[in-house]
C-alpha cells in the first residue's frame, strides 16, 4: 500500500488523492498537521530529491527564508518537522521508499 504524506487542505495534495482514489489506488494519507514528519522521513525524502523537501514558492518559506537559509541542515530539518507546510508536498511512498515528491498526473497515472 501507498502512504501519501501531506495537509488536506493544500489543492496539489487534493489532487494527488482524487488521481489515486480515480485509479484505485490504495493509500494512507498522512496528515503532516497530525502526525508531523520525524528526521528519519525527511533524511529519506533528501535522498530521494539530493536535497531537503522544501516548498520554496510556498507563504510558510517566504515567512522564515532568512532563518532557514542561514541555518545548518540539522536545524533546517528540526525547522521542517516544526513547521510542516515548508515541506514540498505531496510525497508518495511505499515500503518505505520515496516514489513521488510533488504531483504529475502522468506519473500518478503509472501506478498500479
Amino acid at each position: 500500500m501507498y502512504q501519501l504524506y501531506g495537509i488536506p487542505n493544500c489543492d496539489t495534495v487534493k489532487k494527488a488523492k482524487r488521481n489515486l482514489e480515480s485509479n484505485g489506488i490504495e493509500f494512507e494519507f498522512i496528515d503532516f498537521k497530525k502526525n508531523p514528519p520525524n528526521r528519519e522521513l525527511i533524511k529519506r525524502w533528501k535522498l530521494k530529491l539530493g536535497e531537503l523537501p522544501v516548498n520554496k514558492r510556498g507563504r510558510t518559506f517566504r515567512e522564515v527564508k532568512d532563518i532557514y537559509e542561514s541555518s545548518t541542515e540539522p536545524n533546517q530539518v528540526k525547522l521542517l518537522i516544526e513547521k510542516s507546510s515548508l515541506i514540498k508536498r505531496p510525497l508518495l511512498e511505499k515500503n518505505l521508499k520515496p516514489i513521488f515528491i510533488g504531483f504529475n498526473s502522468e506519473d500518478y497515472d503509472q501506478l498500479s
